[in-house]
């Protein structure tokens, strides 16, 4: 042992405690507006389904059609990786992991649609649509076939539409508590928002709704589509999607980038209107740094290319899917738009592959990380909560299981939950 070493100190404790003071108003500001990760399951995708056409049998409908597509178009794990490239090694893994999926859970996030996929309609024909959606999304989560979101897009608050779109939201709310109350897994879109005034108008929408039925104040969020350029770039030049993320006071759950809209608006002819379009990337990226760190997840648009007809033309239309998905994954959009029951063995194959090919490396990195083993990457915490992130996620997709994470990592659920976010859990591992 060497020589203790004298600690020695300028400075009286009243520096550091002004400098604190000086501070606290910046320290509740960044808490305030980056609390971080919710914590909570982001699903892979949203399948959005007109207003008019939606039954109780819609999910089950959408997971029986997309069997029958695997089926009749890749009917084995060789024939599906041959089409994709998925690699020899994870074609049975994924392939049994994606019909598992369509059988179980073949739709994460549903939302009825009442805006672009329904259209305009006479006020009585769209309160009854908005009054059965209320029926049956309550019902489907008192019988346990719910997704595990599901919710309405209502009309927009655009002058035109304004007030069918309150009527829409009021009345679909309204048949939910008649029924027993708000779902935990409610999810309501705000689409074609422009200027942030938009958004703190259904901000006061949605707390007048609560204040009639005696709700906790914030209790009901949404999420905002990106659809017009102006919600990117505002006429003063700054970035109007964090002014509206701020303008939702704590509600923005999610920020949803419409592909054709967006792309139309910025005058994207139709050949070329797709997630991969240079425009599509600077909306999406600034959508990204306007939400880091807020508890905002981003998430990608659609691909309007159907996997329909002969084989070889579906499996043109999946390739183009499975790439696209597997390319806004690697940008860290987890989360994309699928409008046909055929997206969904495509949706699933490049997210399952996507966290099998990456497990072992991820919780290779997080055990060294944890048992400060070293080796070739130094990686630090923000590192090891991605690391986390990226396992919690493909956990929650049905991916990867528990148990084989705990395997390779020697962390519980609940120590990738601490390390993920704060706000999942406290922190209890330790080191071996």
């Amino acid at each position: 042992m060497g020589q203790q070493e004298k600690v020695a100190t300028s400075l009286a404790g009243a520096v550091s405690d002004g400098i604190s003071a000086s501070l606290a108003p910046v320290d509740a500001e960044l808490a305030r507006r980056y609390p971080g990760d919710p914590g909570t399951r982001q699903p892979v995708h949203t399948v959005y389904v007109p207003g008019d056409t939606f039954t109780a049998g819609t999910l089950r409908a959408w997971g029986d059609e997309a069997l029958k597509a695997l089926d009749e178009h890749a009917p084995d794990a060789s024939a599906l990786a041959g089409v994709l490239g998925i690699p020899d090694e994870l074609a049975g893994p994924v392939h049994d992991r994606v019909r598992a999926k369509l059988e179980r859970e073949p739709v994460e996030d549903l939302r009825i649609d009442f805006e672009d996929g329904y259209g305009p309609r006479s006020d009585a024909e769209e309160d009854e649509a908005a009054a059965r959606a209320a029926r049956l999304v309550s019902a489907a989560y008192a019988d346990g076939t719910a997704a595990p979101y599901m919710g309405i897009r209502m009309k927009c608050m655009e002058a035109a539409v304004r007030d069918r779109g309150i009527r829409t939201t009021d009345v679909f709310l309204t048949g939910l508590m008649a029924a027993g109350g708000l779902p935990d897994g409610l999810v309501l879109t705000l689409p074609k928002v422009t200027y942030p005034e938009q958004v703190t108008a259904f901000v006061q929408l949605l707390e007048a709704f609560e204040r009639a039925h005696g709700l906790p104040e914030g209790r009901i969020g949404f999420e905002i589509q990106i659809e017009t350029s102006q919600s990117i770039l505002a006429a003063d030049g700054t970035a109007a999607v964090a002014r509206m993320i701020d303008a939702a006071r704590g509600r923005a759950t999610g920020l949803h980038y419409g592909t054709f809209d967006y792309s139309a608006c910025v005058g994207v002819s139709a050949a070329y209107q797709a997630s991969d379009h240079p425009a599509a990337d600077h909306a999406k990226a600034v959508m990204q740094v306007a939400a880091a760190g807020t508890g905002v997840r981003v998430s990608d648009g659609s691909t309007n290319v159907l996997p329909v007809g002969p084989t070889p033309q579906v499996h043109e239309a999946w390739r183009l899917h499975y790439g696209l998905t597997r390319r806004a994954l690697a940008r860290a959009y987890y989360q994309g738009w699928d409008m046909h029951p055929g997206h969904l063995p495509t949706r699933y194959a490049a997210v399952y592959t996507f966290y099998r090919e990456g497990l072992e490396q991820a919780a290779a990195r997080l055990a060294a990380y944890v048992s400060k083993a070293g080796g070739d990457v130094m990686d630090e915490p923000a590192t090891a909560k991605a690391l986390s992130g990226y396992l919690l996620r493909g956990i929650d997709c049905g991916a990867l299981d528990t148990d084989e994470v705990a395997k390779l990592t020697g962390l519980t659920r609940a120590d990738l939950d601490a390390f993920a976010s704060p706000r999942r859990g406290t922190l209890t591992v330790t080191a071996p």
